[in-house]
C-alpha cells in the first residue's frame, strides 16, 4: 500500500480562537472534554460575574478541540452540533480543519488512537512527571499527520462509525441478556412458583460477628469494599496499620454478608465472593455469618442487590443528612425478607451460578469488543505509513 504523505497539522487544521467579550448579564455554558478519547460533556453555565476575569472562547460544531493539560491522555474531541453555543477556557485549543483537505474526525482518530499520533501529542506536551504536562500551541501545529485523499479519510471514518455501532449492538445484546437472567432469578425470590414465601427477620438468618483483628501499625492489610447500586463486594486497597485510625478490623470469609453502614441505603450490600476471602473491613462494615440451614447466601445476595429493596433500607437508615444516613445492624437485623422453600432456594442457586458463568463469558466478549476499534485503527494507520 502506498504510504500517505505527512503534513503539519497547522497546514490542514490551523488554530482558530474566538475570544468572547464577557457581559455580566449573560450566561456562558462551558464545554468539557473527557480523557481517553471519550468525547465532550456539558458543564453548568456560568454567569458573567462568575466568569470574572477568566477568558472564554466560542466553540463551534466541527472544531477539533484539545484540552491543553490533558491532550496527552486523549482529551481531544470533535465538537458536535449538540455542542453549539458552548464555550471553553484558555486551556481549550480549537483547530478548524480545511474541509477540502482534511476530515476533523479522521485527525482526532489519528491523534488519539494511533501509537505514532499519541506519541507526537505527548512529545508536544512538555512538563514534569505524571499529569503536569501542557500542550504547546506551536508544538501542536508541528505535529505531522499522514494524510490520505479526503475521500479515503471519509471512508475510514464511515468504517469506524459502522464498527462502533456494531460494538454498541453487541454491548446492548449482552446487557439485555443479563437483565433478563437477573429478572428470572429475582422472580424466584419475590414470586416463587406455587408458593407464598414466608417473611423472616434477618436476625433469624444471619449472626453478626465482632471485629477479630487487632491492628498492628506496622502490618499491611488488604481491605474489601462494597460498591453502591448493587454491584457487590470487591477487593479494595492494601493499607498499612499506620494509615488509618481503627484499632480493630473484621475478617471477611467467602459466603459472609456485609455492608458499609453509610452507603447501604443506596444498594451497597452483598455476599463476600471467593476473591475477597480473608480480607478485612473496618468497623463501619458489620459482618454477618449466614445460617445456611435457613437461607443460602445467594438468596441474600440477590435480594439485597435488588433496586426495589433499597428504598425500604433508606427508611431504616438513621440520619438527617441524605448522604450521612447509616443503616445500623440492629435495624438491619429487624428487617424482614421473603425466604423461599429450600427446593426453590436450591433452584435459585443453580440459576445464579449459571448467570455468573455466562456473565464471565460476557466479560471476555466485552474485552474483545473493546479492543476491536483500537486494533482496527492501529492497523489502518500502520498500513498508511
Amino acid at each position: 500500500m502506498k504510504a500517505w504523505p505527512k503534513v503539519a497539522l497547522a497546514d490542514i487544521a490551523p488554530i482558530v480562537r474566538r475570544p468572547v467579550e464577557i457581559r455580566h448579564d449573560q450566561a456562558y455554558p462551558e464545554l468539557g472534554i473527557r480523557s481517553f478519547s471519550k468525547g465532550t460533556f456539558h458543564k453548568p453555565p456560568l454567569s458573567g460575574s462568575e466568569v470574572g476575569t477568566k477568558r472564554l472562547f466560542q466553540i463551534e460544531p466541527g472544531d477539533l478541540v484539545f484540552s491543553n493539560v490533558f491532550a496527552w491522555e486523549g482529551a481531544i474531541a470533535v465538537a458536535s452540533p449538540a455542542d453549539a453555543g458552548r464555550f471553553g477556557s484558555h486551556r481549550f485549543i480549537t483547530c478548524v480543519a480545511d474541509s477540502d483537505r482534511a476530515n476533523a474526525t479522521y485527525l482526532k482518530l489519528y491523534l488519539t488512537a494511533s501509537p505514532e499520533g499519541r506519541a507526537q501529542v505527548l512529545q508536544a506536551s512538555p512538563g514534569g512527571a505524571g499529569r503536569n504536562r501542557t500542550l504547546g500551541i506551536e508544538k501542536l501545529g508541528q505535529i505531522r499527520v499522514p494524510l490520505p485523499p479526503l475521500a479515503e479519510q471519509q471512508a475510514i471514518v464511515a468504517r469506524l462509525d459502522a464498527l462502533v455501532e456494531r460494538t454498541r449492538e453487541v454491548e446492548a445484546h449482552l446487557d439485555a441478556v443479563e437483565r433478563d437472567a437477573e429478572r428470572l432469578v429475582r422472580a424466584y425470590i419475590f414470586h416463587p412458583p406455587g408458593e407464598q414465601p414466608i417473611k423472616r427477620p434477618v436476625s433469624e438468618l444471619v449472626q453478626q460477628r465482632a471485629p477479630d483483628v487487632s491492628v498492628d501499625r506496622t502490618a499491611q492489610y488488604r481491605f474489601a469494599g462494597v460498591y453502591s447500586f448493587g454491584r457487590g463486594v470487591f477487593p479494595s486497597a492494601v493499607k498499612t496499620g499506620s494509615e488509618f485510625a481503627y484499632k480493630r478490623l473484621s475478617t471477611v470469609r467467602a459466603g459472609d454478608f456485609t455492608y458499609p453502614k453509610l452507603m447501604a441505603w443506596e444498594g451497597a450490600l452483598g455476599v463476600v465472593p471467593a476473591a475477597c476471602d480473608g480480607m478485612v473491613v473496618s468497623p463501619e462494615f458489620p459482618v454477618f455469618g449466614v445460617n445456611t440451614d435457613k437461607v443460602l447466601p445467594e438468596v441474600l445476595d440477590i435480594y439485597f442487590r435488588t433496586p426495589e429493596v433499597w428504598p425500604a433500607l433508606a427508611e431504616l437508615s438513621g440520619g438527617t443528612n441524605v448522604r450521612r444516613r447509616r443503616l445500623q445492624p440492629s435495624a438491619f437485623l429487624r428487617y424482614e425478607i421473603p425466604v423461599p422453600f429450600r427446593a426453590v432456594q436450591l433452584k435459585i442457586r443453580e440459576l445464579f451460578r449459571c448467570t455468573q458463568a455466562f456473565k464471565a463469558r460476557h466479560a471476555e466478549i466485552r474485552l474483545a469488543n473493546a479492543a476491536l476499534i483500537p486494533a482496527t485503527l492501529e492497523r489502518i494507520f500502520s498500513e498508511g505509513r
